[in-house]
């Protein structure tokens, strides 16, 4: 199922006759799933040595895009993009950072050359140590140092969510790996772990994510993704129709948990596609969006009043 799935991805991009289809399949293939871009911005620390920045860049991409992070087979047309925007702020020691990141996800949209975001994810507690040429080590079933950590937890994540929008619950092992990753990180001296300090960190967005009483935003994930707007080239209103419930469901998840960093970084991701998709089509689906919206997010409430007003 998930080979076809992934299959499905590869046909997004671009068509070719049977033969080729089955010439590909029978060739290498390259084993990594991911395809990420570093970006640092390293305006705030004050060296002479620059080139380190440009170093670290190369070195996070290695690490994120030549590691085999699951046991499926991927086209390099199926590989997963996503940035990772690093600003650093300071550094109080010789290879010791404090930064803040911003972790972005995209996925193809079916029979359309759209891509929709799945993740944007604001880290504030991005801290880690890197000396320039020293190995990145990873260990996924203890605890290396606080860099592989969180670029194996956002991995996971992106994974996790990624499979979730193409299968209801795809993503069940690649949470339970990002699970692993928080549990073995607690204790080890670093922020954006724990349970206690921040309700928008690392930790809570998993353990929201696997908890019992959220189990509709993954639902909302799935339908709103393999339902929704992959549907939007071949029936938009009922496409359209099947976002709302997606975004109902969304609403229960809310309620049950208030401002839950799910929901605030589902509505991070999608405030801009939501519109679009809300802008037009029967004016009764538009205001039930607009109150549910309003009501997930009121301070964006202005930008949500644009799927009354078009």
């Amino acid at each position: 199922m998930l080979r076809k799935i992934l299959l499905m991805r590869f046909s997004n991009y671009m068509k070719i006759n049977l033969f080729l289809l089955l010439l590909l399949i029978a060739s290498s293939v390259s084993a990594q799933e991911l395809i990420c871009k570093v970006k640092i911005n390293s305006q705030q620390i004050q060296t002479t040595e620059r080139l380190v920045f440009d170093e670290m860049e190369k070195a996070l991409e290695d690490f994120i895009n030549d590691r085999t992070w699951t046991d499926d087979r991927y086209e390099n047309q199926e590989k997963i993009k996503c940035v990772f925007q690093l600003t650093l702020e300071s550094s109080p020691e010789i290879g010791r950072y404090v930064a803040s990141a911003q972790v972005i996800s995209i996925r193809p949209v079916y029979n359309t050359t759209y891509e929709t975001t799945l993740i944007n994810f604001a880290d504030r507690e991005f801290e880690f140590r890197y000396i320039e040429g020293q190995p990145l080590i990873f260990n996924e079933s203890g605890f290396s140092d606080n860099l592989t950590s969180l670029l194996g937890y956002y991995a996971n994540m992106i994974l996790a969510y990624d499979y979730d929008s193409f299968a209801l619950n795809g993503g069940d092992q690649y949470y339970d790996r990002a699970w692993s990753i928080v549990t073995a990180a607690q204790g080890q001296g670093f922020s954006g772990w724990d349970q206690f300090s921040n309700i928008r960190n690392r930790y809570w967005w998993v353990n929201d994510i696997q908890n019992q009483v959220m189990t509709d935003f993954r639902v909302a994930i799935y339908e709103y993704h393999r339902k929704g707007i992959d549907l939007m080239q071949q029936d938009e209103e009922k496409a359209r129709v099947n976002v709302l419930e997606a975004l109902r469901k969304i609403q229960t998840v809310n309620r049950a948990k208030p401002r839950s960093i799910l929901v605030i970084g589902f509505i991070d991701a999608k405030k801009d596609e939501l519109v679009n998709v809300f802008s037009k089509g029967d004016m009764g689906i538009r205001r039930e969006a607009f109150d549910i919206l309003k009501q997930i997010d009121p301070a964006r409430a202005k930008d949500f009043q644009k799927i009354m007003s078009n």
